[in-house]
């Protein structure tokens, strides 16, 4: 039987196929996507998942004419391989290379930009009112969202909209019981007993927003899939398709190991099993918070601990198992997470939201009205903070310090390494005092011994880590480590120093050290306005000293998908451009 993926570049491509040609590419293209995250890595299991209803999608509607919007974006690879970019997937997350995500500017397939979830409701439904104004009555719009990003405030906010704006949207539900991890909330239960048909009322939450709904049925059955789409695209207003899919589909670990084959790093693609990474044997930095905490809560019934839909992702889970009552995830709900945590914190309780960098910031005005404003002492663990890699700039974790930086009662650390990560947290078990926000990297931690006995800290103190004559580098959180990498020439002309907090700022040292040396260099992994380098410029420039000021970090710009050492390179913060720096300060 001749290959049909060769065939095709286009969706255009795809009319002329029957059904039975359609199925075997679906066979095809699950191979190819295997075939190559296999080897580069990447989101796996939901596109796997989703290859019969994308073929299905562009195979009936008339992309991109008809606007197609995915939500998240991690169930986009199908899309992509059918939209003219298949001989360039191999260059997926790689830096000049496909995004990993749909991408506006990628191509004209790619209605609209996500990487954050329970957006594509909100802008397919903008989409199809702006196509009404314009006249294009015809003119289809496709949302396609996971049964864990509709639980988001969001999207029940478009949803309840879209029932009174009488556009033509069509919004297809991928229901497979999990984002990254498993969904949780009623509204799993609920959509569990509509797949089970065991509530015959238990249609009317859809249909009661004025939606016409359609389903469940089989989202692997191309043929179903093809005939209800066809429908549905001759129908006007909005419009609902609840499909059943299974993540992984069509590689036996992925479906039965969902979690791990999100995402699972390089494997063997003819048996699916995983490949030893030798990083893999250091500790994450996420663990390092996990286990930490779960020693506490050991010891410390007074510790509640938060995550909107990130268990796994943020170590939560190993607190989780053993405390289920004291560790909870509340789905993919920034929002609610932050403003449930300083609820339960009035209550008493020592509240530590785990959230990524990149997330909390859909959840800024509950830090600034629910928490900051009212000094509810909550603590937010700042996980991916800096540059995140592959991901790209949807997920890039570097404004988390500018943007808290503009908020009064926020205390901010940044810990040097997984030792002090593990002691800012044991110090900060009993915290009453004010809202504190604790960011930390993506990645393995370089130290191995960091599960030491806990010790009191003084967060305010400023470490000398190395001792020169001239000039001082300022430098918070784990970007230290290429600091001290570019310092290896024979020089005692640069003092380094290390600020774990950087809000409120020490003062008082700042100005000693501008009265102590003609140059400070601040190095931060994070955007470089607003951020710790800008206050300490700030201070000094306030001293009337004559001391220069010079601010490395992040630029105004989004920082591309690439290796994290790459995008280092990129922003200057890698240890070789960081070295350039110092020796021409020191003209050397």
């Amino acid at each position: 039987m001749a290959p049909i993926l060769p065939t095709i570049e286009f969706p255009a491509d795809l009319k002329s196929k029957t059904i039975e040609q359609l199925q075997q590419l679906a066979a095809e293209i699950r191979s190819f996507i295997i075939d190559v995250v296999s080897v580069n890595g990447g989101h796996l299991g939901a596109s796997l998942g989703v290859v019969e209803l994308t073929i299905a999608l562009h195979y009936v509607f008339d992309t991109p004419i008809d606007k197609l919007v995915w939500d998240v974006g991690h169930q986009a690879y199908v899309h992509k391989i059918l939209t003219g970019r298949k001989e360039q997937f191999a260059s997926n997350r790689q830096k000049n290379g496909l995004s990993g995500f749909p991408k506006i500017s990628e191509s004209t397939y790619d209605a609209f930009g996500v990487g954050h979830s329970s957006t594509s409701i909100s802008a397919a439904l903008g989409m199809a009112m702006g196509s009404k104004l314009k006249g294009n009555a015809h003119t289809q719009h496709i949302a396609v969202i996971g049964d864990a990003s509709i639980a988001s405030g969001m999207a029940f906010e478009a949803l309840n909209h879209a029932g009174v704006a009488n556009a033509n949207l069509i919004v297809v539900l991928n229901d497979n019981a999990i984002g990254i991890d498993p969904s949780v909330g009623a509204l799993k239960s609920y959509l569990m007993q509509v797949k089970q048909g065991e509530n015959p009322k238990v249609n009317n939450m859809i249909k009661s927003l004025n939606f016409k709904y359609v389903g469940p049925i089989d989202g692997h059955d191309l043929k179903a899939l093809i005939h209800e789409l066809q429908r549905l695209k001759s129908k006007t207003g909005p419009q609902f398709l609840h499909i059943i899919t299974t993540k992984g589909k069509g590689l036996k670990q992925a479906e039965e190991n969902q979690v791990v084959y999100h995402a699972p790093g390089k494997f063997d693609k003819i048996t699916g099993d995983l490949l030893e990474n030798k990083a893999q044997k250091r500790t994450k930095y996420q663990d390092v918070f996990g286990l930490t905490l779960l020693e506490l809560a050991q010891q410390n019934a007074n510790i509640f601990a938060i995550t909107p839909a990130m268990p796994t992702g943020s170590s939560l889970k190993h607190m989780m198992d053993v405390f289920p009552e004291r560790a909870i995830d509340v789905g993919i709900a920034e929002q609610h997470a932050v403003t449930l945590a300083a609820g339960i914190s009035l209550s008493g309780f020592t509240v530590f939201c785990a959230i990524y960098s990149t997330f909390l910031q859909r959840a800024y005005d509950q830090l600034i009205h629910d928490v900051a404003l009212q000094n509810i002492p909550v603590v937010f663990c700042i996980d991916r903070a800096g540059l995140v890699g592959e991901d790209g700039a949807t997920h890039q974790g570097v404004f988390d310090i500018a943007y808290l930086q503009a908020i009064p009662n926020m205390k901010i650390l940044a810990p040097k390494d997984a030792v002090e990560l593990r002691q800012v947290l044991y110090n900060l078990q009993n915290n009453r005092s004010q809202p504190v926000a604790v960011r930390y990297p993506r990645g393995y931690a370089t130290i191995q011994e960091w599960n030491v006995p806990f010790e009191t800290i003084d967060f305010t103190t400023i470490q000398s880590i190395r001792k020169g004559k001239r000039a001082a580098v300022l430098s918070t959180g784990t970007i230290i480590e290429n600091v001290l990498e570019a310092l290896n020439f024979d020089d005692d002309y640069f003092s380094v120093y290390h600020f774990l907090q950087i809000k409120p700022l020490n003062k008082k040292a700042i100005l000693d050290l501008a009265n102590t040396y003609e140059v400070l260099l601040t190095i931060e992994e994070g955007v470089v306005k607003g951020g710790f380098g800008s206050v300490v410029n700030q201070i000094v420039s306030e001293s009337k000293t004559n001391t220069q000021v010079i601010n490395l970090g992040v630029p105004d710009a989004f920082i591309e998908h690439a290796t994290v050492h790459e995008q280092w390179q990129q922003c200057g913060l890698d240890a070789a451009s960081i070295q350039q720096i110092l020796k021409k300060i020191s003209n050397v």
